[in-house]
């Protein structure tokens, strides 16, 4: 009988930080510092130093962070924001919640990250250059960002994505809610950047599954801009510029003390963490290979030359994919599908005007993909168990239908 392989093994890591977690809990109950405080401010200045950037400010979710991040760098009603549609609904959502319009663009079939060369393509296709800068036709709305999302752990190609933008002055705020620690090579600036200091500021969520996870809900926006950073610190604490001067109408979103220390204390542990999930990667890779998935049509995560991704999720494509998935269920080895029906033919966005075939490639990939089981703790012989299974039951399916 297979011994149970889980798609995510959070009580594990926690185990191990115990001492370390509980600490922060008492520094918090003896100091009474719940909200903001030097917990925060630690966090703030560690994970910017992570990053590569001037400015951290921690907010209370993902969500929050991309939301601040789109309305502190001038995005708002009227404006129209390109981004992609295999993506969390959150992406959207701070799209939509600060008045701007969402723009879909296909994805890169080998990365499932924003395609530039589509990018350029719905440009030259779908807007006019006016006085004013680019113009959606379908809207007659200014085109103001671009948020490309660096999905399951690995970067959009971000020099051509930037270089568009430079050149209708577009302004780009990255998803990065995946992609704590990932690497970009910039050829233009010829070095590796990190994930959050390529443009103009960057939305990282700490849910509990993320690479790098709170102990329950938390985000944070990385720039290098101090005005932004000055204006996601106001829209984060009800617009207040000082207590009880609210210079703007603003949310309550800040990042609670507990899980600032909480985050602080993971951080040291995360280049460890990451480590381990990419040489999980690399063993998935050489298990795969060894069984000649590709023979039958299992479709392996592709890394360019240019990406250092740190594999928040390891996603396969299978054809099949429902019945592979309820094979692998009943050999106690965890799955999960990210995501299942894209943004654009969700009932949530049904107004936007989308139809089937709108975005073939995201589309057909949303059909196939599967995430396997990726942590920092899994062990080798889990992972042949979740090979094993994964070529078992292909070949399951494919003696069934007679191929």
């Amino acid at each position: 009988m297979s011994s149970k392989v889980p798609f995510l093994d959070l009580v594990g890591l926690h185990k191990e930080l115990r001492a370390e977690l509980l600490e922060v809990f008492q520094t918090a109950l003896d100091t009474a510092g719940f909200v903001g405080g030097p917990m925060v401010q630690g966090f703030e200045e560690a994970f910017a130093r992570f990053c590569g950037v001037r400015h951290c400010a921690g907010v209370g979710s993902g969500t929050d962070a991309l939301r601040f991040a789109l309305s502190a760098a001038g995005v708002g009603p009227g404006h129209v924001v390109i981004t992609v549609a295999n993506t969390f609904i959150a992406t959207v959502e701070a799209i939509s919640q600060v008045g701007a319009h969402p723009a879909f663009v296909d994805i890169d079939e080998a990365t499932y990250n924003l395609d530039p060369v589509k990018l350029r393509e719905f440009i030259d296709r779908e807007c006019r250059h006016d006085t004013g800068g680019l113009v959606w036709r379908r809207l007659g709305q200014p085109v103001k960002a671009i948020v490309p999302v660096h999905l399951y752990g690995q970067m959009a190609d971000m020099d051509p994505i930037l270089e568009i933008a430079s050149q209708y002055n577009l302004i780009v705020i990255e998803d990065a809610c995946q992609a704590h620690g990932a690497e970009y090579f910039s050829t233009k600036e010829n070095c590796w950047k990190r994930a959050g200091s390529m443009g103009v500021a960057a939305a990282f969520s700490f849910y509990p599954g993320k690479n790098l996870g709170a102990c329950g809900e938390a985000g944070a926006v990385t720039t290098g801009d101090s005005e932004i950073a000055r204006k996601v610190c106001m829209l984060r604490d009800h617009g207040q510029s000082r207590k009880y001067y609210h210079d703007v109408e603003g949310y309550n979103g800040r990042l609670d003390a507990i899980q600032a220390g909480i985050l602080h204390a993971k951080l040291l542990r995360l280049p460890e963490w990451t480590a381990l999930r990419q040489a999980a990667a690399r063993q998935y890779g050489a298990l795969f290979g060894a069984a000649h998935c590709e023979a039958d049509g299992i479709t392996l995560p592709y890394e360019p030359s240019w990406s250092r991704a740190v594999y928040h999720l390891y996603v396969v494509q299978a054809p099949q994919r429902e019945e592979l998935i309820g094979l692998l269920s009943a050999a106690g080895i965890g799955t999960g599908i990210h995501y299942p029906i894209p943004l654009h033919l969700q009932n949530a966005y049904k107004a936007l005007g989308y139809s089937p075939g709108d975005l073939p490639v995201t589309e057909r990939v949303a059909r196939e993909i599967v995430s396997l089981p990726m942590y920092p703790g899994l062990r080798r012989e889990q992972q042949v168990e979740v090979v094993d299974g994964v070529m078992e039951a292909t070949l399951s399916l494919r003696r069934h239908v007679g191929v």
